[in-house]
C-alpha cells in the first residue's frame, strides 16, 4: 500500500515512525521544515528508512496564506511526479496537517486520513473537512470545545475512527517506577516560542518563582541541543517537568513524571490525564502560583505511591485503525 506521509511536528514523526518502517519503499514524507522536525529526520539512521522525501514551509506569520498556497504548489507539483514516477498513491495520513489532504483529494488519492488529538485546532479542521475520508480522533475528544467541527465531518461523509488512548501510548512505553528525588530537583523545562495557531491564547509566562532551587535541564522548543530521538528518555529521568507545552507535559505524564503545565489550553488528553490519576498538576491564568507550586514539589515524593491504569494497546489499535502492519 503506497502511503504518503505528512509529518508536521516532532510528535508526529515520533507518532507515525512505527508505521513508516512497515511501509514499502516506494512511500514518500513530506515534512515541514521547522528545527526538531529537522533534527529527528536527519538523525533517524536506523530508526526510520529511506525515503523520498519534501520538505515545506510552516504557513505562519503574517505571511502564512501566501506560504499556505507555495506549500500547497509545491506538494503538488511532488506528488504528481511521485505518481508519475512510482505508482498511484493509495493513501495520504497527516496528523492537523490540512493542507496536503485538499492537494490528495485534487489528485484523487482514495483514502485520505486525518488524524488529530486537539480540539481547539479549528482553522486546520476547517481546511481538511472537505477533504478527507476518515478522521480518527481519541475516545477522550470534546466536543464541547470543538467548534463543531466533529459533527461537520460526520455530515461531510468522513468516516470517524475513535482511538482508546493518548498518542503518547502510541510511541511511548509506560516507564512509572519509585524513584529517590534529588536533593536539589532534576525538572526539565519546555518553553515555546508561541507561533503557533492557537499559542497566542493558551501560553502563560512560568514565573522566576518555579524555577528557584532546581536543577533545571533546558528544554526549550528548537533549542534542544541533544539527540532528538532520546528526548522523551530524558524527560523519563527527570524528577520533575514544568512545561508550557500540552504535548510535552502529557508525554512526562504518561511515563509517570510529576509535570507542572502552565498554560491556559484545553485538551479532551488533559482532561482524560487527571482523570486516570496521572501526576499531572496544572497553573492557569487566575490560579494561585504559591498554591499549585507547592502541590507539585510535593507530587514529587509521590510517584512511587501512584496506582494508574493499565495503558490500552493504542499502538496496536492505532496500526488496525490505519490498515498498517505494526514493526517495533
Amino acid at each position: 500500500m503506497r502511503t504518503c506521509w505528512v509529518l508536521d511536528h516532532p510528535a508526529h514523526v515520533r507518532l507515525l515512525a512505527p508505521f513508516i518502517r512497515s511501509g514499502t519503499t516506494s512511500d514518500v514524507l513530506i515534512a515541514t521544515d521547522r528545527v526538531e522536525v529537522r533534527q529527528l529526520l536527519e538523525s533517524s539512521e536506523g530508526i526510520l528508512p529511506k525515503r523520498q522525501q519534501l520538505w515545506v514551509e510552516r504557513p505562519i506569520g503574517t505571511k502564512r496564506v501566501r506560504l499556505a498556497w507555495k506549500r500547497m504548489r509545491s506538494v503538488r507539483r511532488f506528488l504528481k511526479e511521485a505518481q508519475r514516477s512510482g505508482g498511484r498513491f493509495n493513501r495520504i495520513i497527516a496528523v492537523g496537517a490540512p493542507l496536503e489532504l485538499r492537494v490528495a483529494k485534487r489528485l484523487k488519492i482514495p483514502k485520505r486520513w486525518y488524524i488529530s488529538d486537539t480540539e481547539v485546532n479549528h482553522l486546520a479542521h476547517r481546511l481538511a473537512v472537505n477533504a478527507v475520508t476518515d478522521v480518527m480522533v481519541p475516545t477522550h475528544w470534546n466536543a464541547s470545545i470543538d467548534g463543531g467541527w466533529l459533527e461537520r465531518f460526520q455530515k461531510k461523509g468522513a468516516r470517524i475512527r475513535r482511538l482508546d488512548g493518548l498518542h503518547g501510548m502510541v510511541h511511548l512505553r509506560p516507564q512509572l517506577r519509585p524513584k529517590q528525588v534529588a536533593t536539589i530537583p532534576k525538572i526539565a523545562v519546555r518553553r515555546l516560542l508561541g507561533d503557533g495557531v492557537h499559542d497566542a491564547g493558551e501560553i502563560l509566562s512560568i514565573p522566576d518563582s518555579l524555577l528557584d532551587g532546581i536543577d533545571s535541564t533546558q528544554a526549550d522548543e528548537s533549542l534542544y541541543a541533544e539527540n532528538a530521538w532520546e528526548f522523551t528518555s530524558m524527560l523519563s529521568l527527570q524528577d520533575g517537568v514544568i512545561s508550557q507545552s500540552v504535548t510535552v507535559a502529557s508525554e512526562a505524564a504518561l511515563m509517570g513524571v510529576p509535570t507542572l503545565l502552565v498554560s491556559d489550553a484545553k485538551r479532551g488528553f488533559l482532561d482524560r490525564l487527571e482523570a486516570d490519576g496521572y501526576p499531572l498538576f496544572r497553573l492557569r491564568t487566575g490560579d494561585n502560583v504559591e498554591e499549585i507550586h507547592a502541590q507539585f514539589l510535593a507530587g514529587l515524593h509521590l510517584t512511587d505511591a501512584l496506582e494508574l491504569r493499565e495503558w490500552p494497546n493504542a499502538r496496536q489499535q492505532f496500526a488496525e485503525l490505519i490498515g498498517s502492519e505494526l514493526i517495533d
